[in-house]
């Protein structure tokens, strides 16, 4: 059986990328997706003043030449806690699709070949997602009380069910392939052959998946820190910046809005980017109109 006759192999994934040009919605998910990426790294050379810097005699101060987007109830910056708050966002998303993927990818596999733990392994996953995640999230922050990582195990929890259940859809489809029974007959170690068969099929669908996942991870963080359950207020993030400006949001809306707008956008553009991607890595959607 040659390498070409397997449809997981060669370069049809990346073959599909460059098909087609971009349409314009995302091009422009990417621009978005690179001035916050940039906003983020940059955020020491960007900012006009440190975060956490307090001013009492500057509290609640309109937009200004000095403040940009103004300041909060603590005098601080707005502006430049909206542009640090681009890292624990960022931080947080690659932490939980990056970790639910490592954590996932495998036991997918091992539940869509090995039929015996299958069932063990699938009914320990209907249990996790028989429990909101938001709900799953706030129980595990409560009682661990931590930072940043603590927070990102929280949300990554609750997301390692949907890795295991489509890379296990994947693998069982797979299974019932003629290169795969081929293999299978010519003595390929399960290994081996899970490695080289199996795994190559999962690759596309979860470079979707996880931009997905991505995007919920940083909606989730901001859920949780808008609760005050989530990263301390210590550490800007654009949930408790919202948080902080909801108290004081009939005298100064902008402490909300700003914040808002940034993660509205940044998670737009991440689901936008994971649409484009579907598009040209799933066979089924070939030829459809974007």
């Amino acid at each position: 059986m040659s390498a070409s006759s397997n449809p997981a192999q060669g370069a049809l994934p990346r073959r599909r990328l460059l098909d087609n040009p971009p349409h314009w919605t995302t091009v422009l998910a990417v621009i978005v997706l690179v001035a916050v990426i940039v906003m983020a790294v940059f955020a020491p050379l960007l900012a006009n003043f440190e975060p956490t810097r307090l001013n009492a005699a500057m509290r609640l101060k309109p937009a200004s030449d000095t403040y940009w987007l103004g300041t909060d109830s603590f005098g601080r910056d707005l502006y430049s806690r909206v542009v640090y708050g681009a890292r624990v966002s960022l931080l947080v998303g690659a932490g939980v699709a990056i970790g639910a993927i490592v954590i996932g990818l495998p036991l997918g596999l091992i539940a869509g070949w090995y039929r015996g733990i299958d069932g063990v392994l699938m009914r320990m996953m209907d249990g996790l997602m028989a429990i909101p995640g938001i709900l799953l999230a706030i129980a595990i922050v409560a009682l661990v009380r931590g930072g940043l990582l603590t927070v990102i195990i929280a949300i990554m929890i609750p997301a390692i069910p949907q890795v295991v259940r489509l890379v296990r859809a994947r693998v069982i489809a797979a299974r019932e392939e003629t290169y795969v029974d081929a293999a299978v007959l010519l003595g390929t170690r399960p290994g081996k052959l899970i490695r080289k068969h199996l795994l190559p099929t999962t690759i596309a669908p979860l470079i979707v998946q996880g931009t997905y996942m991505y995007a919920s991870a940083i909606l989730t963080e901001a859920a949780l820190s808008f609760l005050g359950v989530g990263i301390g207020t210590e550490v800007p993030s654009w949930g408790n910046i919202m948080a902080e400006g909801r108290l004081y949001f009939a005298i100064n809306p902008w402490l909300v809005f700003w914040p808002a707008i940034v993660l509205s956008l940044c998670i737009l553009s991440i689901n936008l980017l994971g649409d484009a991607l579907r598009d040209r890595l799933d066979p089924k959607m070939q030829g459809r109109a974007p």
